[in-house]
């Protein structure tokens, strides 16, 4: 049976909070992937295999062509290393980009600080800057074996909290956490969570995951899907299940 024109408006909705991951290692697979989800106002998350494979000029090609792009790179740095890398993100035109909480929260400010003033100087439009809390790869004895003895949920509000403080629009962490940081921090902070699956499929090497329906009735913002879109045999189809599933009421 074909969707009703509400639960397609709903459908469409949720599509502009999702995040594809465009992790493939070229520039030609990572336009297959946005002409096999045209019409879809997703967002396109550019991490470290596609920035090390095509460079800056595949954000730049994203961004003209009319995409909100998520330049995932994770800076974490000594705060004037960050800060410059920040200045560069910013002129890329992004929509968004990361940087590491465990930076600290001079590195936080600097990046914040440096993209404000580029924009007051430049004019460049300020995006979005999110402080990355604890990997969803991660569960609580991979955090002790790098010293860590707080479980992740703490460890994740601990950083949202710092990120907070230090000017940053919001964190990435599973959705797991998000009513912890949402209920102590704030509705309006933004909480970007990776590890979403479909109900019956593997878990890969993420460890804290959830699907669509149950990361937004966690109250996440918005939606890192990978590779249970980018390698369905047919990417759209697979895609569409997922939104679908999520926007079902």
């Amino acid at each position: 049976m074909p969707p009703t024109t509400s639960q397609a408006a709903a459908a469409d909705d949720l599509a502009s909070k999702i995040m594809i991951a465009l992790d493939v290692s070229s520039a030609d697979e990572a336009r297959r992937v946005a002409g096999e989800l045209a019409g879809y106002n997703v967002i396109y998350k550019i991490g470290l295999q596609l920035f090390s494979s095509a460079g800056h000029a595949i954000v730049e090609e994203f961004v003209g062509n009319g995409h909100r792009v998520f330049l995932d790179l994770k800076f974490h740095d000594i705060p004037n290393t960050v800060a410059q890398a920040s200045i560069a993100a910013s002129r890329l035109g992004v929509w968004m980009f990361n940087v590491h909480a465990l930076g600290g929260g001079a590195m936080l400010r600097a990046a914040r600080y440096a993209v404000d003033n580029e924009q007051a100087v430049n004019g460049t439009k300020r995006p979005l800057i999110v402080a990355v809390t604890v990997l969803t790869s991660s569960a609580e004895d991979t955090l002790n074996e790098i010293g860590i003895t707080s479980d992740p949920k703490a460890q994740v509000l601990r950083l949202a909290i710092l990120a907070k403080s230090s000017g940053m629009d919001g964190v990435v962490a599973s959705a797991h956490e998000v009513p912890l940081i949402k209920s102590e921090i704030g509705a309006d902070f933004l909480t970007i969570t990776p590890g979403i699956r479909p109900k019956a499929a593997t878990k890969d090497d993420q460890e804290r995951v959830m699907t669509v329906k149950d990361a937004l009735a966690n109250g996440s913002d918005f939606l890192v899907i990978g590779r249970p879109v980018l390698e369905a045999e047919d990417r759209r189809s697979a895609f569409e299940s997922m939104l679908n599933a999520g926007a079902a009421e």
